[in-house]
């Protein structure tokens, strides 16, 4: 599971992942000392995180300011509990979203100040692909063919004081047309924008981490594609 808390991302893997080695510089075993403010610095794993671990640390995450903390890592002993206790922590709200590709370009809108990529909620019995290309045709004036999932990202925030859990699931997609491309300005949507990989590169400075977090997906995915392609 790929959470974002505060825009940290925390990544929750079953007991018997280990984590890359650039993923983390410090461990901490939750069975054998506290979890405390003073030791998320940087890049952490925590191992055998149990519920009450998980949920202080979403508080402490949910409430306080963390400069100094990049990402955090967590294996769980059970990892279908613990998705059990976050869904029946959160309220959860289904959305989808679209990386839509034209050649060698890649489409970005710009809201809230910040550059994203086009998602929205899931209308009643809608299903994550359907509503994925209907958000992106929606959000930006174009007709995009769907293609690939990319991946799956959770995000927290609050509303109406409702602890609320969005689960977005992210489709690559390829433009049929943009003639008429132009932002929803009633989403706060203020630009479209086609931009190089190198554009998007700059612009993710400016963005969320997990929307960083789909782009990197997404050139994983393209990399292995090109890779299996290639004869050995």
């Amino acid at each position: 599971m790929n959470l974002f808390i505060n825009d940290i991302p925390v990544q929750i893997l079953g007991p018997h992942v280990k984590p890359d080695k650039r993923e983390f510089n410090l461990i901490i075993n939750a069975e054998l000392e506290p979890i405390t403010k003073a030791k998320l610095l940087h890049r952490v794993w925590i191992k055998h995180a149990k519920t009450d671990e998980i949920e202080r640390i979403l508080d402490l995450l949910d409430t306080t300011s963390f400069s100094g903390l990049i990402s955090l890592t967590l294996t769980v002993d059970n990892y279908e509990e613990v998705k059990y206790f976050l869904k029946k922590k959160f309220k959860v709200i289904k959305a989808a979203g679209g990386l839509v590709r034209k050649k060698d370009k890649l489409l970005m809108i710009y809201r809230l100040k910040k550059w994203d990529l086009p998602k929205g909620k899931l209308e009643k019995g809608e299903k994550h692909s359907q509503g994925a290309k209907r958000e992106v045709e929606e959000e930006c004036s174009v007709e995009v063919e769907l293609g690939e999932k990319i991946c799956t990202t959770w995000h927290t925030y609050t509303m109406k004081r409702k602890m609320i859990l969005k689960k977005t699931t992210w489709f690559a997609m390829d433009v049929l047309k943009d003639k008429k491309m132009r932002p929803q300005v009633e989403e706060d949507i203020e630009e479209v924008r086609w931009m190089t990989p190198k554009e998007v590169f700059h612009a993710l400075e400016h963005s969320y981490k997990s929307i960083s977090f789909v782009f990197d997906r997404y050139f994983v995915k393209e990399k292995e594609k090109t890779n299996a392609e290639i004869p050995s």
